[in-house]
């Protein structure tokens, strides 16, 4: 019989206009890594929240069993005295307070009610090197990159003696060298007896890391297996509901006449005087392709195609192109005059306002087309909105919903339809389907295809490598804040790729 530490039974959950859990269960075995995969909207966020006691005790239905014992949690501190923490994909750290501050915050050790500094920096240092993060207590936690951030997350849970660690896509925003850090170190907490329910959309990860895994889809568990008794295919198909036998759907472009071009473009770095953190960068993009701009991180991608877009901390000299017309793109809106629309990697922070609604978020960059004489015309608002939302298939109950409240893909396509509305003739796309499960990956690159062929000139940043090759007709790579390469699909591999973006091609 196996050992669960946490059980759920027919747990339902319903919103305004939406059931996003219905009657899930499953168990999880103690001391195993257990996989919650499914697309976004699947119920996976609903379901840790539950968990995790956001959702407090009766506003769902079904029980949560922890120990063999029923828990009705009322509120986030209930959950933490039982042994439960989570790790939320949008870190829960002060930027800045200290390390130790925000480990032991609401928890510091302290006599007669005064701070006790000295115990909790070895305290501090303790749980840092248990995992694994070699960081001075005192340090803010500002200065400290994502991945080590992360750590300082899960030190701050294991402050706390956890039983059981949810991690909700940890890896989302983490270089490879860091993802393999945190595996290492999930591995590492099961062998010291920490249950952990790992939520990733990195397939690889899951095959790599988990022992058991359940699949959610619409809200409903469809099976929990064993790791060993399913490969990543089975996963795939379990997850839509349908076989998918290619993830990226190539269809044959044809190349046109160059519709963006930058010349001897050089970018200031914005906190060394006298370097410059891009370096005389030139490049064309056709009409008809796809063109895929591949590199590590920090390699000057993004800043790259930000401070062309008039948004980067300093500005850009060079020229550039549009349609063969020189253009000056000071400003975001001098860029979306040209018909340059910059989709970025971060939708939450950079491309969303996220307690607005979908038909406010949609028109947001198109304000003139919806108003006259400074009144906006809402039923014009509604027919864009609901034309865009038809058009590529955002699921929601209804266009007035806050964009908060859908799934990661689902607000991506919200983003996506705010640059359609804008009838851009150059879109970049940086990140484009991060944080989004392959479903809805799909019908991104569909919407991608279907621009090509109306003339949009498409550039994609992707830090995926498979992406990058699957999806590109012609792809670029930078080192340094340099190009290093550029390459047809037909010549590109994975190691070609990897040899230019560490500057050796």
């Amino acid at each position: 019989m196996p050992d669960y530490i946490l059980q759920l039974q027919n747990i339902t959950k319903i919103f305004p206009g939406v059931k996003a859990l219905s009657d899930v269960s499953f168990g999880v075995q103690r001391g195993h890594v257990h996989a919650l995969v499914g697309e976004n909207g699947a119920g996976k966020s609903t379901l840790i929240k539950i968990i995790s006691g956001v959702y407090p005790f009766g506003t769902y239905e079904g029980k949560v069993l922890f120990d063999g014992q029923e828990c009705k949690f009322r509120n986030i501190r209930d959950v933490e005295k039982t042994g439960i923490a989570c790790i939320h994909q949008e870190l829960n750290l002060v930027p800045d307070m200290s390390v130790s501050e925000n480990i032991f915050i609401n928890n510091q050790p302290n006599k007669f009610g005064v701070i006790d500094f000295n115990e909790l920096f070895v305290r501090t240092s303790k749980l840092l090197g248990r995992v694994g993060l070699d960081t001075n207590p005192n340090e803010l936690i500002r200065n400290l990159g994502t991945g080590k951030q992360q750590l300082v997350e899960i030190a701050k849970a294991l402050s706390r003696d956890v039983k059981l660690l949810l991690l909700d896509e940890p890896t989302s925003s983490l270089t490879e060298a860091e993802v393999d850090i945190l595996l290492e170190l999930v591995d590492k907490l099961r062998q010291q007896g920490v249950t952990c329910i790992y939520i990733s959309h990195r397939l690889d990860e899951i095959m790599r890391l988990c022992d058991d895994i359940t699949v959610l889809r619409d809200g409903q568990t469809i099976e929990t297996r064993a790791r060993r008794d399913m490969d990543k295919d089975t996963m795939i198909s379990l997850m839509v509901g349908r076989e998918m036998t290619n993830l990226f759907p190539r269809v044959p472009h044809t190349r046109g006449e160059v519709g963006f071009e930058i010349k001897n473009f050089t970018v200031p770095h914005p906190e060394i005087s006298g370097r410059d953190l891009l370096s005389n960068i030139s490049l064309k993009a056709y009409k008809g392709e796809i063109l895929g701009v591949s590199g590590l991180m920090g390699a000057g991608r993004t800043e790259l195609f930000t401070a062309v877009y008039g948004a980067f901390r300093t500005k850009g000299t060079g020229e550039v192109y549009i349609d063969g017309k020189q253009v000056s793109l000071n400003s975001p809106m001098d860029a979306l005059k040209e018909g340059y629309f910059l989709v970025t990697e971060d939708r939450k922070k950079l491309g969303l306002n996220l307690i607005m609604s979908i038909k406010e978020n949609t028109t947001l960059a198109s304000l003139d087309k919806v108003s006259k004489y400074g009144i906006l015309n809402e039923d014009a608002e509604v027919a864009y909105t609901t034309k865009y939302v038809e058009e590529i298939h955002t699921k929601t109950p209804s266009i007035e919903v806050a964009v908060n409240t859908l799934s990661g893909g689902n607000q991506q396509k919200v983003v996506l339809a705010k640059a359609l509305m804008s009838e851009p003739k150059v879109m970049i796309l940086d990140e484009p389907t991060r944080g989004i499960d392959v479903g809805a990956k799909y019908e991104i690159y569909k919407i991608m295809n279907e621009l090509v062929e109306k003339g949009v000139v498409i550039i994609m940043i992707s830090s995926e490598m498979e992406e990058i090759l699957g999806m590109s007709d012609r792809i670029i790579t930078i080192a340094g804040g340099e190009v290093t390469g550029e390459f047809e699909i037909a010549e590109a591999t994975q190691e070609i790729l990897m040899r230019a973006a560490v500057g050796r091609g």
